[in-house]
């Protein structure tokens, strides 16, 4: 099994910074994309930012230029910088990771965190 642990979320003021994290653990051969999704109240969930391991990485219109995500393959964990935050950027945010869990199968399947609640007031 793979488990994955976000930390960093948090309540802050429009215009201040947050750092989230996602470590995974468990039986793992590899990760190809760690990624961060995050779900508003009556909103379905949506991408914010993924990152292979390769470090190419995609990032929602609306985040652009505000949040960076980068990646630790050695601790297999992930991160997001969320600079400037907006009133918008609430949700609750979770860790997305395709893990290859067996040397005999290529196949990866896909692990979520338990979310993070991230509150931005104006």
């Amino acid at each position: 099994q793979v488990q994955l642990v976000e930390s960093g979320g948090g309540s802050v003021q429009a215009g201040r910074s947050l750092r989230l994290s996602c470590a995974a653990s468990g039986t793992i051969v590899s990760i190809n994309a760690m990624g961060w999704y995050r779900q508003a109240p009556g909103k379905q969930r949506e991408l914010v930012a993924k990152i292979q391991s390769g470090g190419s990485a995609n990032f929602a219109d609306s985040v652009k230029g505000r949040f960076t995500i980068s990646r630790d393959n050695a601790k297999n964990t992930v991160y997001l910088q969320m600079n400037s935050l907006k009133p918008e950027d609430t949700a609750v945010y979770y860790c997305n990771a395709d893990v290859r869990v067996s040397v005999l199968s290529p196949i990866l399947t896909p692990y979520w965190g338990q979310g993070t609640q991230v509150t931005v007031s104006s």
